[in-house]
């Protein structure tokens, strides 16, 4: 008897409803909510800005900041002639955490795509619409230009800046 009463309690405890982490889609969420995730996203992006600023400082190799909110090792890759949606590239990029670690073996890697019609990383993509055949660049990513809050789901945990090795093919 001790057995079933103990079994019916695991039971009901399992069938507890719990709250969702998230909003439902089409949730609401109050002001508060909205206040908070604002400053929490907006602490966030000012100490990883300052934490690759410092990071920056200890390279040999300089970098330069991009209009998105990115830095790239190339001082004149916006001025290049941008890419309009139709054209057609082949790129490959390693992504790495800022201890250098590679974060997957292989690359990532596309051939063929077509810009506007593609989904990438921002920064990747901003880059790529510069960026001439052959030419390799490096970009500092903060996180919420990268996987942001809930990282890749396998090697890129949540809030992680990458370094970001990109070659056009």
């Amino acid at each position: 008897m001790k057995k079933i009463i103990l079994l019916c309690s695991f039971i009901l405890i399992g069938c507890v409803k719990h709250a969702p982490a998230h909003p439902p889609v089409g949730g609401i969420l109050s002001q508060k909510d909205l206040d908070n995730s604002k400053n929490r996203s907006k602490n966030l992006n000012l100490i990883e800005r300052n934490q690759i600023e410092d990071w920056i400082k200890n390279q040999d190799e300089a970098f330069y900041p991009m209009s998105m909110n990115y830095w790239v090792n190339d001082k004149n890759l916006q001025n290049h002639r941008k890419k309009e949606n139709g054209e057609v590239v082949s790129y490959q990029y390693d992504i790495y955490d800022f201890d250098l670690t590679k974060l997957y073996e292989t690359p990532v890697q596309n051939k063929n795509k077509v810009f506007g019609r593609f989904e990438e990383l921002k920064p990747v993509e901003d880059a790529l619409r510069h960026m001439e055949k052959d030419q390799e660049v490096t970009l500092l990513i903060p996180s919420s230009l990268g996987f942001g809050t809930y990282g890749d789901n396998d090697q890129i945990p949540n809030d992680m800046p990458l370094i970001i090795k990109l070659k056009v093919l």
